[in-house]
């Protein structure tokens, strides 16, 4: 089922759960996803679709690293909240042992060994992830410990 379709048909489940959180997440979601449909001219595909998401669970994490640090624990549970409803839609996050082993995988195909190559290093363990919702931060961290 399109993501557009089973977005449309939990907001018509939260309606009638009266859901307001919930509900208000998924406008956000449906939002997002139609806007780029409309801007592009295009249908949307499943990479565009997990590209929106990711930007989506980005913003939200920044949003919650501010509120924090603005004591505003309420918005920040919020945040977190509509977070966690965001990730339900992404497939699952590949597990350390899977990232280190494409890492280790794009070190070996790219035969990297300094910092200046870590973009083509970072390219092939994306490559390798593919499918997996990875964290590209967390990646690019892990990637420079092992070239420095």
């Amino acid at each position: 089922m399109a993501l557009l379709d089973r977005i449309q048909r939990e907001m018509a489940e939260a309606m009638r759960a009266r859901e307001e959180a919930r509900l208000g997440t998924l406008r956000l979601i449906k939002t997002a996803l139609k806007k780029h449909e409309i801007d592009s001219m295009k249908p949307l595909d499943e990479a565009t679709e997990m590209q929106l998401l990711n930007t989506l669970i980005k913003q939200r994490r920044d949003s919650i690293e501010m509120f924090r640090k603005g004591n505003r624990p309420e918005l920040a549970e919020k945040e977190e909240a509509e977070l966690k409803l965001i990730e339900g839609y992404l497939p699952a996050a590949p597990s350390p042992e899977e990232v280190e082993a494409a890492i280790q995988a794009a070190l070996a195909e790219t035969g990297a060994t300094s910092l200046k190559q870590m973009g083509l290093v970072m390219k092939a363990a994306q490559a390798k992830l593919a499918g997996t919702r990875v964290d590209g931060k967390a990646l690019s961290d892990k990637v420079r410990a092992r070239l420095s």
